[in-house]
């Protein structure tokens, strides 16, 4: 599927690591790149400081997109690239720029205490209500990140990646994550991983044990959903080899572990209203801050 690629750029060095992700991806996928930078209005009062004046970001809003852009130009050459200047708040502005067939992409505020994402308000806030896959990526995420690496511990082949995760649920993955996760793997040529965690009942988390033909019995039932769910992406995309994980763990845990050795997690995100508006789900929300690969969150209702 051929799609738009959005990113938004607001002068960090993390919204920069989201460029240069989308334009790969755009490139991959031969799609035309967007790159979007936001003007949001300040305050009258705080207007009057030299770093916030409206002439210092008027100047940047002229000079520093379009010479991104030409860098990105330089990086890959024939991508169509295009830069686009809105006013709003930030979330709504980027949504509104990302239409229904789009991928947009994002940066993350870099590392914290547990390594993974701080997830900005922003990023939080358009994966809340976006119709449409976004994708995290971390500050210093480079090129080298996505690629398998060799015995020492260098990258390898600048061709080979990493697999793409994807998670997935028992009690059933929508058609949506599994075809963008299946889609992403083709496009690098490379395995899906699909990880499957399930909690088990109460009597194994008072005995400690997870032993005996019962606890075999249903880790061979939940190992005989993931065959189904992944038996008609296989058949749609014969060429992506499929690797599949079932255990019983935290699903978060699990997945943030499997970040590690991953070019991409793909997790999903269910458009339920709550009585405070949407909300991101339990799971893709403690992926967002804990994992060390490139996020992608796919919503589905």
């Amino acid at each position: 599927m051929v799609r738009t690629v959005v990113a938004g750029l607001d002068g960090s060095p993390e919204s920069r690591a989201a460029i240069d992700w989308a334009a790969r991806e755009a490139r991959m996928s031969g799609a035309p790149l967007k790159i979007v930078h936001v003007h949001e209005p300040t305050p009258s009062r705080l207007a009057q400081a030299p770093f916030l004046a409206e002439e210092t970001r008027q100047d940047w809003s002229r000079r520093v997109p379009p010479q991104v852009a030409d860098a990105v130009r330089r990086e890959q050459p024939g991508l169509e690239v295009t830069v686009e200047g809105v006013e709003g708040r930030a979330a709504v502005a980027l949504a509104e720029q990302a239409g229904p067939d789009s991928l947009l992409v994002l940066g993350s505020r870099g590392l914290g205490s547990l390594g993974g994402f701080i997830a900005g308000s922003v990023g939080l806030g358009v994966i809340a209500h976006a119709e449409f896959p976004v994708v995290m990526v971390r500050a210093g995420e480079s090129a080298a990140d996505e690629h398998l690496t060799n015995a020492e511990g260098h990258h390898g082949d600048p061709l080979a990646y990493r697999p793409v995760v994807v998670g997935i649920d028992p009690e059933g993955t929508p058609d949506a994550v599994l075809r963008f996760a299946f889609e992403e793997a083709a496009h690098r040529s490379t395995a899906l991983r699909a990880v499957q965690a399930y909690n088990l009942p109460a009597f194994y988390e008072w005995t400690g044990s997870v032993e005996g033909e019962e606890f075999g019995q249903m880790r061979r039932q939940y190992t005989e959903l993931l065959d189904q769910a992944l038996a008609p992406w296989r058949k749609r995309y014969p060429d992506v080899e499929v690797r599949q994980e079932t255990e019983p763990a935290k699903a978060s845990l699990l997945l943030a572990q499997a970040s590690h050795d991953a070019s991409l997690l793909v997790v999903g995100h269910g458009m339920r209203r709550h009585a405070f508006g949407l909300r991101i789900g339990a799971v893709a929300h403690a992926v967002l801050h804990h994992a060390v690969a490139p996020v992608a969150v796919v919503p589905h209702r």
